[in-house]
């Protein structure tokens, strides 16, 4: 497996660009020359597209190797809003300016990345090749502090189990989100990206540029860097986003903000599982039967609910069974409390990942087995979805129910 691939007309733009690309770049002057070292054995991670690559080439190049996991970055000497959206909309990685060459290898290294991740998912088709695209499962809890991302970042790690999966975590805590920080990571663009280009003309090739990788089988879409950037997403862009996303993924795991805001609901409208997180204390008990009242006041089936009991072994005085007597609905799952959970998020690995026997890891691990892994996908006309939780509650206005 090869690195990279620089392409450019002017021998020395080409090899200032090669220079930047770390070791052993190949470089060539054409795009049918590219083509031409495309079909041969071993394929790069990353093909960079100088200047002289006119940009209708530059996006044609990209939509014919996103499915070999090859990667195009694109150097331009000037970019713009217009460039950049149909650049990302064809599947180009990253957009540099010429005179930012630390940015180039920057983007070259994410890029590379990303191309190892998918190339090492075993007998990767497509997720969507039969049909029936991903399972979405929606985390989510009315009350802070209730390990909700934690559980989230861990349970998009546990489905993916090492490259056997193809998941994507999505960060949809739009204002405060906290999977990138939670999994180290650094990515180049943000779900506030895909404003850009568009719902109508968003679709995979665009999607997937704005994606950042953290482990084998384990994608994320992060939320943006900026918390004013929340009021220029809405909830029709959350939905074409997940939809995108789930005709390209086996999982789909949504991390939510602590609120019934329209983009929660965009993805709970969506989503075939909602995990529900709660701790052993009467605040997040109470916002938890308040929740489950939500849910049933919106129609959201009760067989997609799956209740998780997070630090379920603290000795707080309440009795899980006592629990389960005043909410009316059974605790699907039990997280036992442990301080090795804030310590792996402080390292920026999720738990399930760096000690695969913990009794945490173990708990997540079988919960998303035998409670997420097993849940299949209901028919597109099916009991969920915007049109039958308003059914016969004319004039029921989509609000806040429940703030930060």
């Amino acid at each position: 497996m090869t690195g990279t691939v620089v392409v450019d007309g002017d021998p020395v733009t080409a090899q200032r660009l090669a220079n930047a690309c770390g070791p052993t770049p190949e470089t060539v002057a054409t795009t049918p020359a590219l083509r031409q070292r495309l079909d041969l054995d071993p394929l790069p991670l990353t093909v960079v597209l100088g200047p002289s690559v006119p940009l209708h080439e530059a996006v044609a190049i990209a939509e014919q190797q996103r499915l070999r996991a090859v990667g195009v970055v694109l150097v331009r000497d000037a970019v713009d809003t217009s460039l950049l959206a149909e650049a990302l909309r064809g599947g180009v990685r990253e957009v540099v300016l010429t005179t930012d060459l630390p940015a180039l290898s920057e983007g070259v290294k994410r890029s590379d990345e990303l191309s190892e991740a998918l190339r090492a998912i075993p007998g990767r088709s497509g997720p969507g090749a039969d049909g029936h695209g991903a399972t979405v499962v929606t985390v989510f809890s009315a009350k802070g502090g209730s390990g909700k991302t934690t559980m989230a970042t861990n349970l998009a790690a546990a489905l993916a189990d090492r490259g056997r999966r193809d998941v994507v975590l999505v960060d949809l805590d739009l204002a405060f989100g906290d999977v990138a920080i939670a999994l180290q990571l650094f990515p180049a663009h943000t779900i506030a990206d895909a404003v850009t280009l568009g719902e109508d003309d968003l679709d995979f090739s665009g999607l997937q540029a704005l994606l950042t990788p953290h482990s084998p089988g384990l994608t994320t879409l992060v939320a943006p860097l900026e918390p004013g950037a929340a009021e220029t997403i809405p909830a029709s862009l959350v939905t074409r986003i997940v939809e995108v996303l789930r005709e390209n993924f086996d999982f789909v795991v949504v991390d939510t903000p602590p609120a019934f805001d329209d983009q929660v609901l965009a993805a709970f409208d969506l989503s075939d599982v909602i995990v529900l997180i709660a701790t052993l204390d009467i605040p997040a008990l109470k916002n938890l039967k308040l929740t489950l009242e939500t849910l049933d006041l919106l129609n959201y089936p009760r067989d997609r609910w799956r209740i998780v009991l997070n630090r379920a072994d603290s000795k707080v005085g309440l009795a899980i069974a006592e629990v389960e007597r005043t909410l009316r609905v059974p605790i699907t799952a039990h997280v036992p409390s442990s301080r090795d959970v804030p310590a792996s998020v402080n390292r920026g690995v999720p738990l399930v990942l760096d000690e695969a026997r913990h009794p945490v890891s173990v708990a997540i691990k079988d919960f998303a087995e035998d409670h997420v892994a097993s849940s299949a996908r209901p028919p597109a006309d099916g009991p969920a979805g915007p049109a039958a939780r308003d059914k016969g509650k004319p004039g029921r206005r989509r609000g806040h129910f429940f703030g930060r």
